[in-house]
């Protein structure tokens, strides 16, 4: 609407409407002296006469004030028309106010429901390794809690939003009363009353279901529960025995340096470089092929190195046969192998022989390599044919079982024996000084280790198994939450329609006194409709009230529990989150929840727990909940009566739409066809409400637990007012009806 001033604008339009009025006045004048054969009166040489003059002058003031004071007239009818706005935003804005506690009670539903089925995930994990079993089984019991909690929460929620609904037509109606009469003043001359009504008036109760997806997990967790630890336990169990050998053989390969171990050694004897000698500080970073390794470049290197220690014949000869047992232990350790899986182990560590009862056993006993002679004596064999007495002559070779079997003179030269290569074994195997000697521990942990992975494997494969099933039970169940939400459809949803008037008389001359028109009568009652509804608008608002059931957690001391409650309050803080940022909060604090746990194994179950849960939780794709905070907005009229089909709402609109139609011909009356329907609608009594309505107490631990009610504060001037005022605007809505007998539409 146009400022005040605005006015005299068209008042200066009316002086230029006066002038060409004139005009027009002197043509004709001039034309009918022209056939008269006279001069106007109005004409004269020299421009305006005089007489044209004071009659351009009236005229023009005439309009001016006439346009002045319709103007003021004007302005002053429209006024109702602002206050009828104000009472339909303030009508609505209750439809707004309950739908932000309908989504403050959705948030809380569905993060307990969230809470308990993750906290039945976590349960299921913290099972899996012995040191957390005991939480685990705290945490399974504290999510059945929670659900049966969440279903007690949302029965009472449903209740009670019901209730409250029931009341909006009413609170809507009270609060339009309480704006419009805010509006009058006497001293202006003001007296408006009024009344709001929210369409559609007619709504279905809140009903949320029970949590009935989580009964069937509860059920499969707790049939599983003792066989899922038991699992863990003997996974755990043979895990460690599997860590102990493990950490023997580390230390045998490299972990006791700069004591001997097979790293030390083959520096010390075979000088390998640090490519081929790696030094391991962790056995959390070295593996079994680590050991094999390093003993497939340290024999190679021994026998490429190997030479006479002096210059004696049984010095060379010692030299000859170790470097027999060299060839042979590479030849040997290059069939090792070692394939490790997170899920498997096998090993190959080729072992040599500590004495000459296991070199019977090896290639050394039957390789035929060393040189026999004959004599008068008899047949010699002996250890290399480097040996003195083989330039006498050859006569073939044999092995040190022929030697064995059959009867063989022994060499005066090398003295060669079967002893002779058992010593070479013997005297690095049997002694820590030697490499073969560490190098056998490695070899004898590996298969233990291979023994201990395979007894704690069946056991570890039973536990992922069962862990696996309720993981996806609790996937299927969480990706099921969505069909228990809670969705309200009140009364308001369509928008509230708003009857106001102004029963004030405004006196003509009061307004706008003036001697060019007449200023007898007054204004009589003046009467508006409108209309709002609900526009979406900026979530922040919708964020901070969940925000706020967030710092009252917190005021109840919720951050500073431990244990599983802790553990469990925290997970319903990040999921009351989840409201608005979707599955990045549940991941979140699901993982914020697994970090608190020292889930750290021998088994690695934990670990494998914990990401089994935490990939499957980002599979579901959940999507964050709209938190747009609905605004209440001015719209037309026939757009909220369009949407509601009840009989009032048709009869109103096809009230004004014949009024729109035929204009003041039109012989229905919008406000009393509107007042004589909205009678048949009964007021209920609101007492009792001074102190807010509480939709229901939030118990996730039952009653033993911390609790935070959920209160919905009604204005004090709703609570007041409420029946008494929506009677009120009706007796004497009607009551101008019948003194009056219908109004004049302002447009």
């Amino acid at each position: 609407m146009k400022p005040v001033d605005c006015r005299w604008e068209r008042c200066a339009w009316f002086g230029v409407v006066g002038a060409m009025l004139y005009k027009k006045v002197a043509s004709a004048f001039e034309r009918v002296g022209a056939r008269r054969g006279k001069r106007g009166i109005l004409y004269a040489e020299e421009g305006f006469s005089t007489v044209g003059m004071v009659l351009v002058l009236l005229l023009t003031l005439a309009l001016i004030f006439t346009g002045a004071q319709v103007y003021q007239l004007e302005s002053t009818s429209s006024q109702v028309q602002n206050v009828a706005d104000a009472t339909a935003l303030a009508a609505e804005n209750e439809v707004a106010e309950f739908f932000i506690v309908v989504r403050v009670v959705d948030a809380v539903v569905l993060s307990m429901s969230l809470t308990g089925l993750a906290a039945m995930g976590l349960g299921v994990v913290a099972l899996c390794t012995p040191a957390t079993a005991s939480m685990g089984s705290s945490l399974i019991k504290m999510s059945s809690n929670i659900v049966d909690a969440r279903n007690s929460f949302a029965e009472r929620a449903s209740s009670g939003l019901t209730k409250v609904q029931a009341l909006l037509p009413f609170l809507c109606a009270a609060n339009g009363a309480s704006v419009a009469q805010a509006n009058s003043d006497a001293s202006k001359g003001l007296g408006y009353f009024g009344f709001a009504l929210a369409l559609p008036v007619e709504c279905d109760p809140i009903e949320v279901g029970a949590l009935d997806v989580a009964d069937d997990l509860i059920e499969d967790v707790r049939e599983n529960e003792e066989a899922l630890r038991e699992a863990a336990e003997k996974a755990e169990e043979a895990a460690r025995k599997a860590r102990a050998e493990k950490e023997r053989a580390f230390m045998a390969d490299c972990g006791s340096n700069p004591a001997y171990c097979m790293y030390e050694r083959a520096d010390h004897l075979a000088g390998l470089s640090q490519e081929d000698n790696p030094l391991y500080r962790s056995v959390d970073t070295w593996s079994f092929s680590v050991a094999l390794k390093r003993a497939q470049a340290y024999y190679p290197a021994r026998l490429a190195s190997e030479g006479p220690g002096g210059s004696s014949v049984e010095e060379a000869a010692r030299s000859a046969l170790r470097e027999r047992f060299y060839r042979y232990a590479a030849s040997e350790v290059e069939r090792g192998y070692v394939r490790e899986t997170e899920d498997s182990f096998d090993a190959l560590f080729p072992r040599m022989p500590k004495n000459t009862a296991e070199m019977r056993e090896t290639e050394l006993y039957t390789e035929s390599v060393y040189p026999i002679t004959a004599g008068a004596e008899g047949q010699t064999m002996h250890a290399w044919a480097g040996c003195p007495a083989v330039s006498r002559g050859q006569a073939g070779l044999g092995s040190i079982a022929q030697m064995e079997a059959g009867s063989y003179v022994s060499c005066a030269a090398c003295g060669f024996t079967a002893a002779s290569m058992g010593k070479v074994a013997a005297a690095s195997t049997s002694i820590e000084n030697g490499f073969e000697y560490h190098y056998n521990i490695v070899a004898d942990a590996a298969e233990a280790y291979r023994k201990a992975r395979e007894e704690g494997d069946p056991y570890a494969e039973e536990a992922k198994g069962r862990a696996q099933g309720l993981f996806d039970k609790v996937s299927a169940a969480i990706g099921d939450v969505a069909s228990y939400r809670i969705h309200a459809e009140p009364p308001g949803r369509f928008g509230a329609v708003a009857f106001v008037a102004d029963l004030s008389t405004v006196s003509v001359s009061d307004a706008f006194s003036s001697s060019f028109v007449r200023t007898e009568g007054s204004l009589g009652t003046r009467a508006a409709l409108s209309a709002a509804a609900l526009a979406r608008d900026d979530p922040e608002e919708g964020a901070s009230v969940i925000s706020a059931v967030l710092d009252n957690v917190d005021e109840a001391g919720a951050g500073g529990a431990l244990g599983a409650l802790g553990i469990v309050l925290d997970l319903w803080s990040s999921l009351l989150a989840y409201y608005s940022q979707g599955v990045e909060a549940l991941g979140k604090g699901v993982d914020d929840a697994l970090s608190a746990l020292p889930l750290v194994s021998e088994s690695g179950l934990g670990l494998w727990a914990s990401s089994a849960l935490s990939r499957l939780l980002e599979s579901l794709g959940l999507e964050p909940v709209d938190l747009d905070s609905p605004k209440p907005a001015l719209v037309n009229s026939a757009h909220v009566l369009a949407a509601d089909a009840s009989r009032f709402s048709q009869t109103l609109l096809a009230a004004k739409q014949e009024s729109i139609a035929l204009g003041d011909a039109a012989g229905s009356d919008l406000f009393s066809t509107a007042l004589s329907v909205f009678e048949t609608s009964a007021l209920d009594a609101l007492g009792g409400l001074e102190g807010g309505i509480v939709i229901a107490v939030i118990e996730p631990f039952g009653s033993s637990g911390p609790s935070f009610p959920l209160t919905l504060a009604l204005p004090p001037s709703a609570v007041s007012a409420a029946g008494q005022a929506v009677q009120d605007s009706i007796a004497r809505m009607k009551s101008i009806y019948g003194q009056y007998g219908g109004m004049m539409r302002w447009e």
